[in-house]
């Protein structure tokens, strides 16, 4: 049988000399690396992506910096701050609930999430302050970390029914293998049935309305997705009998070459565009109406929840409280870091600059300490969570040329899908050709 997954070669690294002239650039990414003068993002971020489109040729949109070097992000953070009526956005929420709430006790909206900090919060406004009647679901992790769990568990016995889906195991994890040979995206999987799993729930239930906590629209993508209260639905929904694509494989290669079935991919397949009109579905961001401040939710989620952080920083950043439940989360913003030169400790550190937790100094010396860490403190058990053995992948297992995966062959990818203007190489070791500090 030929190989369908190959080996990924060694790089070439005269690529990424330090003295090249005509330094090339992957995914449509900015030449020229910026950094925001308020925060420390860069303007390599990538906004959020069409997954089910996403493939090794998709060319990335990216956070704007204006003519000041100030970021969309930062921007709306200061409308936020500045601009919004909370006190009139809290009434049209209300408005919204007196509209959909159910008087026999029935459920009458959806609150997807984890367990984490701001599902939490966004199931217990909704039950306690407006009267609603959620039902909380969700979309299980790869493996559970041992406080991500406990933290589910103490969110449902705080007053909450929930449906949970769980993937077929098997399945999820080709899946993720497929993800991270073609996009280096271990998350992508993952994400994809995040954002379905509501939408399908709410249509088996016949419950119009879902909620989701913060748009993550607030942290880089254009300013005007800020500007209405609802989740766009190319995000979760297509046109029936379009081709699309899951771990940038085509959807009938994955049934023709991997021999999946129609019921192995549909937990991963967009709703349809149709059953979403006739449902009337729609998804709301609390974070439109409610002025959502991270440190708030989990202060909230501890008092209303027993919500209880990580015994350990996350790896690659500082923080022990921010998605913590899912082992393979720390290669998920690993790979950022390879693609984009843009790790966890970027992310969590510019949005405590926006919010005025710390300074934007403070912000730099921890991008500079964390940013880029090996995820290591996980790795054994996801390099063989990761791994195509032919015991269990006995019909595939021929069409990869490298099934096992370790720390090796993970960083042979990984070089891989580095962008030549994001990094260079120098007796013998990788280094950011530009740095926030």
């Amino acid at each position: 049988m030929n190989k369908y997954i190959k080996e990924k070669n060694k790089v070439d690294y005269n690529l990424f000399g330090k003295d090249v002239n005509d330094i090339s650039t992957k995914y449509g990414l900015p030449q020229d690396v910026k950094f925001c003068k308020k925060c420390v993002i860069s303007n390599q971020r990538p906004n959020s992506e069409v997954e089910f489109q996403h493939n090794e040729t998709t060319n990335k949109k990216t956070i704007k910096l204006d003519e000041n070097e100030t970021c969309d992000a930062c921007k709306q953070h200061d409308f936020k701050k500045n601009k919004i009526d909370w006190l009139k956005r809290e009434e049209e929420l209300k408005e919204l609930c007196d509209k959909y709430r159910k008087s026999d006790g029935s459920y009458d909206c959806v609150v997807p999430g984890s367990g984490g900090k701001d599902s939490v919060m966004a199931a217990h406004i909704l039950k306690y302050k407006f009267n609603m009647n959620p039902l909380t679901v969700t979309w299980a992790p790869h493996i559970y970390t041992d406080w991500g769990f406990d933290n589910f568990e103490a969110w449902i016995h705080s007053g909450f029914d929930n449906y949970k889906l769980t993937p077929n195991g098997r399945v999820h994890r080709l899946l993720t293998r497929l993800a991270i040979e073609n996009l280096f995206h271990p998350f992508q999987p993952f994400m994809m049935g995040q954002k379905t799993v509501a939408p399908r729930i709410a249509t088996a239930f016949n419950i119009p309305l879902i909620f989701y906590g913060e748009n993550e629209a607030e942290y880089g993508n254009p300013l005007a997705d800020n500007n209405l209260s609802t989740r766009d639905e190319k995000y979760f929904s297509l046109e029936k009998e379009k081709e699309f694509y899951i771990a940038g494989e085509k959807y009938s290669d994955l049934k023709n070459i991997f021999k999946l079935s129609d019921a192995d991919l549909q937990p991963y397949t967009p709703i349809s565009k149709q059953i979403l009109s006739e449902k009337k579905i729609k998804v709301h961001y609390l974070g439109y109406y409610i002025k959502w401040h991270p440190q708030d939710a989990y202060y909230f989620s501890i008092k209303n929840s027993n919500f209880k952080a990580s015994p350990e920083r996350t790896a690659g950043t500082y923080s022990k409280y921010n998605s913590i439940d899912d082992k393979i989360d720390d290669f998920h913003f690993f790979s950022y870091f390879i693609k984009y030169g843009i790790g966890r400790a970027t992310y969590d550190s510019a949005q405590e600059v926006r919010n005025g937790d710390i300074t934007r100094d403070e912000g730099k010396q921890l991008v500079k300490k964390y940013d880029g860490e090996f995820p290591q403190r996980f790795a054994e058990e996801i390099f063989e969570y990761l791994s195509i053995n032919k015991e269990e992948f006995a019909d595939i297992f021929d069409l990869f040329e490298k099934p096992y995966m370790d720390k090796e062959y993970f960083m042979k990818i990984a070089d891989n899908f580095r962008s030549p203007h994001i990094w260079k190489y120098e007796n013998k070791m990788w280094l950011l050709r530009n740095t926030v500090w």
